[in-house]
C-alpha cells in the first residue's frame, strides 16, 4: 500500500451520480478546479439501479395499457409482453452496468475522476482508498460537495438476510421475471414495480402497512393506482406487516400479521431508504455518522463555511430532478462564495436558494394509471395555516382524455391559496398526466395568479384541458 501527497483542487465532490456530477459541471463551468470521487459507477443509482433501468421496464407496460383502451389497436396487443426483449432493452438503458460513456463525459467537462472509497479525515480534507489500495488525500480550497444519496433500508426481521431478499436494485437488475412476487411496501417504488412485474408475468402480491398506496400524495391519487392493479391481477393487501420472512428449498414463504402464509419466488421490500454517510468520516468534522445533513438553502451543511450537502443525503426530497436542480444552486452558490461575489440570500427564488425544495416539488410516479404531483396537498397546505380551497375535476369529463382511451379513468386537484389566489398544489391521476406536470411545476413555482392564468389558453383537444375546467370550478362555486 502506498500514499501519494496531498493534492489540492477548488472543489471535490463526494459521489458520482447524477447529483454530483452536476456539482462538478457548474464548478466547472465556473471555473474552478474540481475532483470526483466514485466508489462504485460514475452516474450513480439513478443510471444504473433506479430511475433509468425502472422506467425501461414500465414503459413497455403503459404503452401496452394504453393500446388496449383504442379499439382498432386492443386486439393486437392482447399477447403477454415480450420479457426477454423488455430486459434486454432495459440492459440498454444502463450500458449494461457499464460506465465508459459517463467516464468520458466527466473528463470532457475538465473534472478529475478518482475511483474509490473517499473518507473526510478533517477540514476540507478527504483520503480515497482506490481499488488497488493506493491511497490519495485531496484537499479542497473552496468546497467539499457530499453527494453520495441513499441506499435502501430492510425491516429488523430475523433472518432477514439468509434469504436474499431484493431491494430496489435487484427488481430493476433482474436478469429475469419471477412467477410470484411479494412487494412490500406501499410508496413510489413499490406500487412501479408491482406495475412492471405484473405486465412482464408475474403474479404479484403487495403487502401494504398504512391503509393505502402513496400516502405522500393525495389519497385519490393512492386509491385509483390501487383499484388499477387490482383490476391487472395484482393482490393488494393493506393493512398488513410481515411478521416472518424464509426460504425453503427455493420458495420464499411469508407470514402476515394476519396468519396468512404467502409463498413467492422472490420478495421485493420497498420500505425505504437512509443516508450513505455512515462510512465517509463525518465524525472528523463533528458530526454524527450515518445521519441526513442538515443544510440551509445553499445547501451549505448547517455551522460548516465549506461543507455542502446535495441529494438525497440531506433528505429534503429524494428525487433525482430535485438532487440536480439543488447541485446547480450549490455549484452557483460555491462559485459566488469562491469569487466574493454576495449571494443573493434576500431573494428566495434567486440563484442561490434551494426554495423549490420547500415549495414546487414536482414527482411522477409511472404506475398505470400515472399519478403526477407537485407542491402542497391539501392535508400539508391546512396543516401549513394556509386558508386554501381544493379544487376537483374529473379527467375522463376531458375531450383529449376520452380521446386518449375508452374508459379512461382520471382525477385532478388543484389547491388554491384563497388569500393570494395562487396555486400551492396541483395533483393529476390518469394515463399520460406525467407529461402534464410540468404545467402545473410552473404555475406553483412561479406562483402565477389565478387571474393570469385564465389566459393561458390550453389547446383543444387535449388532456391539458382540465386546467380550463379547474380554473371554471374554481370560478363558478
Amino acid at each position: 500500500m502506498t500514499e501519494t501527497d496531498s493534492i489540492a483542487y477548488d472543489v471535490v465532490v463526494l459521489g458520482a451520480g447524477p447529483v454530483g456530477e452536476n456539482v462538478a459541471d457548474r464548478t466547472r463551468a465556473a471555473g474552478l478546479s474540481t475532483a470526483v470521487v466514485e466508489s462504485e459507477l460514475v452516474g450513480g443509482e439513478c443510471s444504473y439501479w433506479a430511475c433509468m433501468p425502472s422506467k425501461a421496464l414500465l414503459r413497455p407496460a403503459i404503452a401496452q395499457a394504453d393500446a388496449r383502451r383504442l379499439p382498432g389497436l386492443a386486439q393486437a396487443v392482447q399477447g403477454p409482453l415480450d420479457a426477454a426483449a423488455v430486459l434486454a432493452r432495459r440492459n440498454d438503458f444502463t450500458s449494461d452496468w457499464h460506465d465508459d460513456g459517463q467516464v468520458q463525459w466527466l473528463s470532457g467537462i475538465g473534472a478529475d475522476l478518482y475511483r474509490g472509497h473517499g473518507r473526510l479525515t478533517g477540514p476540507r480534507t478527504l483520503e480515497v482508498t482506490g481499488p488497488d489500495g493506493e491511497r490519495r488525500v485531496l484537499t479542497a480550497r473552496h468546497a467539499v460537495a457530499v453527494c453520495t444519496g441513499s441506499r435502501a433500508v430492510l425491516p429488523d426481521l430475523p433472518g432477514l438476510a439468509l434469504i436474499k431478499p431484493w431491494t430496489s436494485r435487484e427488481a430493476t437488475g433482474a436478469q429475469s421475471v419471477p412467477g410470484r412476487l411479494v412487494v412490500v411496501g406501499g410508496g413510489v417504488v413499490a406500487t412501479e414495480m408491482a406495475t412492471a412485474y405484473q405486465a412482464l408475468g408475474s403474479r404479484v402480491t403487495l403487502l401494504v402497512r398504512g391503509k393505502g398506496l402513496l400516502n405522500r400524495m393525495e389519497p385519490f391519487a393512492g386509491e385509483l393506482v390501487a383499484e388499477a392493479l387490482t383490476e391487472a391481477g395484482a393482490d393488494v393487501r393493506t393493512g398488513t406487516s410481515v411478521e416472518s420472512v424464509t426460504r425453503e428449498n427455493g420458495t420464499v414463504v411469508v407470514v402476515t400479521d394476519h396468519g396468512d402464509r404467502i409463498e413467492a419466488d422472490e420478495i421485493l421490500f420497498a420500505t425505504g431508504r437512509a443516508p450513505r454517510t455512515d462510512d465517509i468520516g463525518l465524525d472528523t468534522v463533528g458530526l454524527a455518522p450515518g445521519s441526513w445533513l442538515e443544510v440551509d438553502d445553499s445547501l451549505r451543511v448547517s455551522g460548516s463555511e465549506w461543507l455542502y450537502a446535495v441529494g438525497d443525503v440531506n433528505h429534503r426530497a429524494l428525487l433525482t430532478h430535485q438532487g440536480k436542480y439543488q447541485a446547480r444552486i450549490a455549484g452557483a452558490a460555491i462559485a459566488a462564495r469562491a469569487s466574493g461575489v454576495p449571494l443573493l440570500e434576500s431573494d428566495p427564488w434567486g440563484a442561490h436558494a434551494a426554495t423549490a425544495d420547500h415549495a414546487a416539488v414536482p414527482q411522477v410516479v409511472f404506475t398505470d394509471p400515472e399519478a403526477a404531483a407537485v407542491g402542497l396537498s391539501l392535508a400539508e397546505a391546512e396543516q401549513a395555516g394556509h386558508r386554501v380551497r381544493a379544487v376537483d375535476y374529473d379527467l375522463a369529463s376531458v375531450s383529449g382524455a376520452s380521446l386518449y382511451g375508452d374508459g379512461y379513468r382520471g382525477r385532478a386537484r388543484m389547491v388554491v391559496d384563497l388569500e393570494r389566489e395562487i396555486l400551492l398544489g396541483v395533483t393529476f391521476v390518469g394515463p399520460g398526466v406525467g407529461e402534464l406536470i410540468h404545467s402545473a411545476t410552473v404555475a406553483v413555482a412561479g406562483q402565477v395568479p389565478i387571474s393570469r392564468l385564465w389566459h393561458a389558453v390550453p389547446s383543444y383537444p387535449t388532456i391539458s384541458e382540465v386546467w380550463l375546467r379547474l380554473l371554471e370550478s374554481y370560478r363558478d362555486n
